[in-house]
């Protein structure tokens, strides 16, 4: 156990780079609140529908804005004392711009995040290959299939069912907007002298039992909750994933 406590944290990250798996653990423990994509997208609009909101016509937007967080602590804390929250990056400017309309005023993103949810803990989840994570990625988008259960199963399909085709250029553009995403966390975290819980896809792949064991631990929680948590979200990645790596990796076109 820590002595610092927290009454939230948030999980940095960027699309493929497993924060559907940890965020499924932490909500299994019974422990760490429910972390999802509260204020998913760059429109307030997106927002409302992932909330299943539908305020007035006529509220002010600082009223719908004061509503908006209220339902997502609700929700993220799932019953328990801890809020949490997974952060997309291409989302993350926007959600602040309205962060700052909520709590105006001369103060940084992190004093505005910590009226808004309390002593924060901030998660950095990277995956450090970009050209495994953009072919995940664009592999998804082509397919529609985006999560699996450990037996194969479809636990998430956002399009019905698509062939992926290899596309060297998507690729390349993915890779870029990755590295990107990484470099806007890193440089907001220093901006804002935030030093986070660094967690790689590779070490939450591998283990994530001791991954999950290390946020709990962090968190101030008992890290052994971990222990009786079975993983409920399985690889996508398969022979075709590993073909367009190494087409890429060889320069095919």
């Amino acid at each position: 156990m820590h002595e610092t406590t927290f009454d939230s944290y948030i999980i940095c990250t960027s699309p493929r780079s497993g924060s559907t798996l940890l965020c499924d653990m932490l909500t299994a423990t019974g422990l760490a609140g429910k972390p999802a994509s509260y204020f998913f997208g760059i429109s307030l609009e997106e927002w409302l529908e992932e909330l299943d909101m539908a305020p007035a016509e006529t509220t002010s937007e600082r009223d719908v804005l004061e509503a908006v967080f209220a339902v997502a602590l609700h929700k993220g804390r799932n019953g328990t004392g801890m809020f949490g929250l997974r952060m997309q990056a291409h989302g993350f400017a926007f959600f602040r711009e309205k962060l700052a309309v909520l709590h105006p005023g001369n103060l940084s993103d992190r004093e505005r995040l910590e009226r808004a949810f309390g002593a924060t803990l901030f998660v950095h989840l990277t995956r450090p290959d970009k050209l495994d994570q953009a072919v995940s990625y664009l592999k998804a988008q082509q397919t529609g299939l985006w999560h699996v259960a450990p037996d194969g199963s479809e636990l998430e399909r956002l399009a019905p069912q698509g062939e992926p085709r290899y596309d060297r250029e998507a690729i390349r553009a993915c890779v870029e907007t990755m590295a990107a995403w990484d470099r806007d966390w890193n440089d907001w975290f220093v901006r804002e002298g935030i030093e986070p819980l660094r967690i790689s896809y590779d070490d939450l792949s591998a283990d994530p039992v001791g991954t999950l064991r290390e946020v709990l631990d962090r968190l101030g929680f008992d890290a052994s909750a971990a222990d009786c948590v079975t993983p409920g979200v399985g690889k996508l990645a398969d022979g075709t994933n590993q073909d367009w790596v190494a087409r890429f990796r060889a320069g095919q076109e």
